[in-house]
């Protein structure tokens, strides 16, 4: 029985960190194919397709296809791995998440889950392929963790649940809760910090976040705050630092407590976030 060959080196330090790898890749064509994607994903090209990929780095686009579709290798296990590995490189440190959500456009809707959406990276609706992301921050490095594909209802398969963007968020933390992850504070947009299952289920995980919010979102405050409030406002309606474009930003604020009726009010502010600690007001 002849011995396997070795797999064609590409660059060094991809190399290196396949070698994490190459057990789970029974057929060394289907390694190299594993190693030329994370280069094409790697490279400055500006469409990160198989074809524009293969051309990049120099292999067959067919070869690269059949690896991805059909080559018995198993996208869980290499996920596993992966976190595996961060969690070992973390050695227990906690970090920053974040929680957004990036589009891709595309034509058609051959590929699943295609359909016309708001694409936030675009900045308007396009017909294109939606994620909801999770990213961690330590050391000023960022470092992927998750993601899930949003899956419209317009094209849901046989078998699908319909799920928001947040509640995917939420599956999201509680999966890398799971692996053990630590968390300083969770950080999201305004999608997120508007969704109040998103928010509840964030108090109940005893997480820190802060999140943003649009400036006409009402946000209910706990009693004896209103003054405060106030207070603030006041202090932000003189000189600031920051400049006036800061000080007219604004938050509409649905104030109220248990007993009392609710009355809504509008005061500029520094900031168009909420920030809270579990447990805190």
């Amino acid at each position: 029985m002849s011995k396997a060959r070795q797999a064609i080196p590409t660059v060094t330090f991809v190399d290196e960190y396949c070698q994490c790898y190459q057990d789970l890749f029974p057929d060394v064509r289907g390694f190299e194919a594993f190693k030329y994607l994370l280069v094409g994903m790697l490279s400055e090209i500006k469409r990160k397709t198989l074809p524009a990929i293969a051309k990049a780095v120099g292999a067959d686009a067919q070869a690269l296809h059949h690896v991805v579709a059909y080559a018995p290798w198993s996208v869980q296990e290499v996920r596993k791995r992966r976190l595996t590995l961060l969690r070992q490189a973390l050695a227990g440190r906690s970090f920053v998440l974040c929680i957004d959500e990036t589009g891709d456009r595309k034509k058609g809707h051959s590929t699943d889950y295609v359909a016309h959406q708001y694409i936030g990276n675009l900045g308007k609706l396009e017909n294109g392929i939606v994620s909801v992301n999770a990213y961690g921050i330590l050391d000023q490095i960022t470092f992927p963790l998750l993601f899930k594909v949003f899956k419209p209802r317009t094209r849901l398969k046989p078998g699908d649940t319909y799920k928001t963007k947040p509640a995917l968020a939420v599956e999201i933390i509680q999966e890398l809760q799971n692996w053990g992850f630590r968390f300083e504070v969770v950080l999201a947009d305004s999608l997120y910090g508007e969704s109040s299952d998103f928010v509840s289920k964030l108090e109940l995980l005893h997480l820190k976040y802060v999140v943003a919010i649009r400036s006409n979102h009402g946000v209910w405050l706990p009693k004896g705050s209103t003054r405060a409030l106030h207070e603030t406002s006041g202090r932000l309606n003189g000189s600031s630092p920051m400049g006036s474009s800061t000080r007219a930003s604004s938050v509409r604020l649905s104030l109220g407590s248990a007993g009392t009726s609710a009355t809504t009010t509008s005061r500029p502010i520094l900031k168009r976030c909420l920030l809270r600690a579990p447990g805190t007001s």
